[in-house]
């Protein structure tokens, strides 16, 4: 069943590649329905699914692949990767929903996008690191891809950016990868094998040389500070579906990372490493925010509270290596809501995302100066962007509120120091509050006048982006029940 939902897009990618003469609403047409069955599928599995014993993996399909190097086609789901495979499914499918409307090759569109989703499904289920690493780079090919060829403003420069960045990322990510594999007896890079095994135990300086080379790999995918400076260009130039899979799926596979590989396989130099985590991710959350506040560009500033967001994981994550007598509830907590936070930023940027969009579509202009009492032409886009606005600055009933509620109470019971970052929250709050004071409020001004309100097809696409947020935030126990196992499997395994 994994290998199906992995490989389906991939498959109608490549069949709408090789039908030139397919009609584009046809092509457009064909999207929404393959990555409606694969979300239908993804759910199916959720059914079926059942916690598995501490490091192990459910649905588990292992083949030989290259046997050289004990590399196998090696795959897996647990309560890590399952939010993140379903949440990855549900932004691919709103992106083809608000992509019905696209008349610039829309084929093509479609068959990249399908490609993209196909490699993002299968780096959250490799339970292999070559594999691993293969959807890791190539997801970084789609991507480019999808800025150059479809993006705004300067694609070409930005898009390059992207790439030279997060590819000499993956380049230290392999050398990491390869350093765990070597030092492996018998060597291998099968993932359940080298946590058990934690082959770099007992070799302070391997180990902390190895974990950096794979730090430095996933804190530019994620991205931290300071290796964050690809993120505002290529998120303003990118096409608003671009920018949904970029901040909802793609950052993701570094935080992914560091639960997945870094954590597990080198619990001793993660719990030497701690304090230097935390402090790069509470940097994170302050640096992000505030930059946040100086943006006029709204697509921009949506774009450093990711940074600002994905700090907060950066910061849960490094207080599981915090380890000392008490202190294993608090990390659980914390590396729970590091997960579910991951769902959540997905679900509500990917929304927020595809409403600048709207902007770009209907006025070509970012600039929140340049708008003004857009509520009053624009009610359901207002309303569809307050309701993003709000979840992502916290609100409770909402997954960010379960998420940064979890991360904080963990981490500040962990490390009491940790509680500076709490002032992201506050200052995330603010520039979301001026962002919607000034483009909704007021008189009717500028591009606002004769502004469209939402085509049936954006709100059918932000919706339920939205939505799941809402039911996730009033009824988190369906989410919590599969994160929680994982989360307290991964604490025990870093505190070995």
């Amino acid at each position: 069943m994994l290998s199906v939902i992995i490989f389906l897009p991939l498959v109608a990618s490549l069949i709408l590649a090789v039908l030139p003469r397919l009609s584009d609403r046809i092509a457009r047409w064909a999207w929404v329905a393959v990555t409606a069955v694969d979300l239908a599928l993804i759910v199916g599995l959720w059914l079926r699914y059942d916690t598995p014993a501490p490091g192990g993996l459910a649905f588990e399909e292992q083949a030989a692949w290259i046997p050289g190097v004990n590399s196998s086609y090696h795959l897996g789901v647990d309560g890590l990767s399952l939010p993140l495979v379903a949440m990855t499914a549900v932004i691919f499918l709103a992106c083809a929903v608000y992509a019905l409307r696209n008349r610039h090759r829309p084929r093509g569109q479609a068959a990249l996008f399908l490609f993209l989703q196909s490699v993002s499904l299968g780096l959250f289920i490799a339970a292999d690191l070559i594999l691993f690493f293969v959807f890791f780079d190539l997801s970084i090919v789609g991507m480019y891809f999808v800025i150059a060829a479809w993006g705004h403003g300067d694609p070409g420069r930005s898009a390059m950016k992207f790439f030279l960045y997060t590819f000499l990322g993956s380049l230290a990510l392999l050398v990491g990868f390869i350093g765990l594999s070597v030092a492996a007896d018998p060597h291998t890079f099968d993932m359940p094998a080298l946590a058990a095994a934690t082959p770099l135990a007992g070799r302070p300086l391997a180990g902390g040389l190895v974990l950096a080379a794979i730090l430095i790999g996933l804190a530019v995918k994620t991205p931290t500070v300071p290796f964050h400076t690809w993120l505002p260009p290529a998120h303003t130039d990118a096409p608003a579906v671009g920018s949904a899979v970029l901040a909802g799926v793609l950052l993701k596979m570094g935080t992914y990372g560091f639960v997945r590989i870094a954590m597990p396989m080198l619990p001793q130099s993660w719990r030497a490493w701690a304090w230097v985590i935390i402090v790069v991710g509470v940097v994170s959350v302050l640096y992000g925010a505030l930059v946040a506040l100086a943006q006029t560009n709204l697509k921009r500033m949506i774009a450093y509270t990711s940074v600002n967001h994905m700090g907060y994981i950066v910061l849960a994550v490094g207080v599981a290596g915090l380890v000392a007598t008490d202190t294993a509830q608090a990390r659980t907590i914390a590396v729970t809501g590091a997960v579910t936070q991951m769902v959540s930023h997905g679900l509500i940027t990917a929304a927020l995302f595809l409403l600048t969009g709207v902007l770009r579509d209907r006025a070509a202009s970012y600039d929140m100066r340049e708008y003004g009492g857009l509520a009053a032409t624009a009610p359901s886009f207002a309303a569809l962007f307050a309701v993003g606005a709000f979840a992502s600055l916290g609100l409770p009933a909402f997954t960010g509120f379960i998420a940064e509620f979890q991360i904080f109470t963990g981490s500040v019971a962990a490390a009491p120091a940790t509680a500076v970052a709490i002032l992201g929250i506050l200052i995330t709050a603010a520039l979301f509050l001026r962002a919607l004071q000034r483009v909704f409020t007021g008189d009717t001004r500028g591009h606002s006048v004769g502004f469209t309100d939402l085509h049936p097809a954006e709100v059918w696409s932000v919706g339920p982006l939205l939505l799941l947020s809402l039911l996730f935030g009033v009824l988190p126990r369906s989410l919590l029940d599969v994160i929680e196992p994982a989360a307290a499997s991964a604490v025990d395994l870093v505190g070995r």
